[in-house]
């Protein structure tokens, strides 16, 4: 494995690609600059945030640091192409922006290349440090895996990128990667986090084993786990948490309220303490929010808590990592 130092935290860059509302610039610097105060160094970006927006502001706020002092990976595999926009349409997949441009899934060597290229454009910074293939399962695994990881592995080996990876939603997916390539790092969305994980069966032991590192996001499954305290409307894997799921989540936080721990940061340290895992990234709207992720990162947790929730049947024993 040849990841850089991520730190513990990330910077997750969806948010300030107008991810569900549009953001001022103003208020998407000054998240990036509270979590650079805060110590953050990693900031991951895709081209899909935003068609674009989001390597755009992250590239403008990283120009004014040292380049050595952080770690910026983006993603491959969507290329964006041009669109006639006359009427001035929105993106239809989640991000308030307009639909200039459209993307299109080519995982072919020449897809790749020019995706790096286009995103150095677009940050405007000098190299990227980690390309990760960006939810091949969405499109088509078995092509991302033949085209798409050669060519990466291509990449790193000419020096253009430092490290390369996969990220998804699905461990299933991601096993079959690690499986197929020599991967410096996973992104896993979602799949391990303190109300689930069934990457701990086969996925996180195998990386371990092959010396891949996971980068953990989705921490909170799309929100559920943010609060203090769980509301009865919260969502799960972005739709209404059903009944199940929301009746956990609260037992989750009830249990972290007795040992005087927010729900939050008992969510963001266990989803770091697994030994695979090697950054959680978190996003953010706004400068409060990056702020408070950090705070709670720091937060103390008595070792108490992870036995109770284990003595509950909210936790597996073999999932308490000191």
């Amino acid at each position: 494995m040849s990841v850089p130092e991520l730190g513990r935290l990330g910077f997750g860059a969806a948010g300030i690609g107008n991810l569900y509302r549009a953001m001022d610039d103003g208020v998407a610097a000054a998240a990036m600059a509270a979590g650079w105060d805060a110590g953050i160094r990693y900031f991951d970006t895709a081209p899909h945030y935003g068609l674009g927006l989001s390597e755009r502001r992250l590239g403008a706020f990283l120009a004014t640091k040292p380049r050595d002092e952080f770690v910026i990976s983006t993603k491959v595999g969507r290329i964006l192409d041009p669109a006639e926009n006359p009427s001035g349409a929105k993106d239809t997949q989640g991000f308030d922006v307009p639909a200039d441009v459209v993307r299109r899934w080519d995982p072919s060597e020449a897809g790749i290349r020019r995706s790096i290229e286009d995103s150095l454009e677009r940050t405007g910074l000098d190299r990227i440090d980690i390309a990760y293939l960006h939810d091949p399962d969405v499109y088509d695994l078995e092509a991302g895996i033949s085209q798409a990881l050669p060519a990466l592995e291509k990449l790193r080996s000419e020096g253009l990128v430092a490290a390369i990876g996969v990220g998804s939603n699905s461990s299933a997916a991601l096993r079959d990667c690690v499986l197929a390539a020599d991967l410096d790092v996973i992104m896993l969305a979602g799949r391990y986090s303190l109300l689930e994980q069934p990457a701990a069966a086969d996925l996180l032991p195998l990386c371990l084993d092959r010396g891949v590192g996971v980068v953990n996001v989705g921490v909170y499954n799309s929100g559920l786990l943010a609060r203090p305290v769980v509301p009865d409307d919260a969502n799960y894997n972005y739709a209404p948490a059903p009944a199940d799921i929301l009746a956990k989540a609260k037992a989750l936080a009830a249990c972290c309220d007795e040992f005087g721990v927010e729900l939050p940061a008992a969510a963001l340290q266990f989803a770091e303490a697994h030994p695979a895992v090697v950054n959680v990234v978190v996003g953010a709207s706004n400068a409060e929010q990056i702020t408070q992720t950090a705070t709670r990162m720091a937060a103390t947790i008595p070792a108490e808590l992870w036995s109770a929730l284990v003595s509950r049947g909210l936790l597996d024993a073999g999932l308490v990592h000191a």
